[in-house]
């Protein structure tokens, strides 16, 4: 069952598919608000931002996941995202069903490996957290899939600094 599916049967939650600049929700009106993987695929993420958070009652908190630069990475770690990243630039221009096949491969072959090495190499008491993809280590192989197909499958990515969040953050009224 999907999760829409389950929360249709609450009074007090709607489904919305609305562009970010045509959110049909009044100002001000929210307790919460979030945008989890989505932003850092908007043009504008800055404006983006600021529609959610015109939403939102004075005070309310929001919860944002944006990619970040990998300026905290080493130079192989990010040499390594660099060449994903050409490889990205092929596959989110395929045509869907190409597309899907390209990224189910990646999620079978690539993450699912990286993950369960991972899991092995913990097991055994090894740091994991530099490892590429380390994170996926104890996840399903549906977040892989769908993790890769967002990864791999879409022609926009950005990428923010720690310095460039907060700007963003605070032209939104964010704390």
């Amino acid at each position: 069952m999907l999760l829409k599916e389950i929360w249709q049967t609450k009074k007090n939650v709607d489904f919305i598919l609305a562009s970010v600049d045509s959110i049909p929700i009044p100002d001000n009106s929210q307790d919460f608000g979030y945008s989890l993987g989505v932003l850092h695929h908007i043009p504008d993420t800055s404006a983006a931002l600021k529609s959610c958070t015109k939403k939102l009652k004075l005070g309310a908190p929001f919860l944002v996941y944006l990619y970040y630069a990998l300026d905290n990475r080493s130079y192989f770690y990010r040499a390594l995202w660099y060449m994903t990243d050409m490889i990205r630039r092929l596959i989110c221009t395929l045509p869907e069903k190409m597309k899907r096949y390209a990224t189910d491969l990646i999620a079978l072959t690539v993450y699912f490996t990286f993950a369960r090495v991972c899991l092995l190499l913990k097991l055994f008491g090894v740091n994991i957290s530099q490892i590429p993809l380390s994170y996926y280590s104890n996840k399903s192989f549906y977040t892989m899939r769908t993790d890769a197909r967002d990864r791999f499958g879409t022609i926009l990515e950005k990428r923010f600094n720690r310095k460039q969040v907060e700007e963003i953050m605070y032209d939104a009224d964010l704390e």
